[in-house]
């Protein structure tokens, strides 16, 4: 079964069993919500779309997006991402992992946030039994 990992340096802290998800997160400064639509993919993480609601400081709305539902909606060609690398610090807050009709803070894996660690990957990953551990955020790193 595919689905996501999350870790550093292809260390994995913790396992998702999904074969898509939407990675979302709120600007820091203008605290203007994003939203990245993901498919997990053998080759790695393949952007679906994503949408902004709104423009900011160092936040333009890219050429060719569409405004929807109140949101600007729009799309990027890029190759897999494997991994996709995200900052994950105290000061930005947390991102939300949304999959199953639900979000869930990171940190519900992870714990929170931390200045001595403020990088995270997300990348495909095999998991060899149909239901994977997943991690309660309390492990030592």
């Amino acid at each position: 079964m595919i689905g996501l990992c999350m870790g550093l340096a292809g260390v994995v802290w913790a396992q998702v069993p999904t074969p898509a998800f939407t990675l979302a997160w709120d600007h820091t400064i203008e605290k203007i919500r994003w939203e990245e639509d993901y498919r997990v993919t053998p080759e790695g993480l393949l952007l679906l779309g994503a949408r902004v609601k709104g423009s900011g400081a160092g936040m333009e709305i890219p050429d060719g997006a569409e405004l929807r539902e109140g949101s600007w909606h729009y799309q990027r060609q890029l190759p897999p991402l494997q991994p996709l690398r995200v900052g994950r610090t105290p000061e930005a807050g947390d991102y939300h992992l949304c999959f199953d009709q639900r979000c869930h803070a990171m940190s519900e894996w992870l714990g929170p946030p931390q200045a001595a660690q403020p990088a995270l990957d997300l990348w495909s990953c095999e998991f060899d039994s149909p239901a994977p551990p997943v991690s309660d955020g309390q492990d030592a790193r």
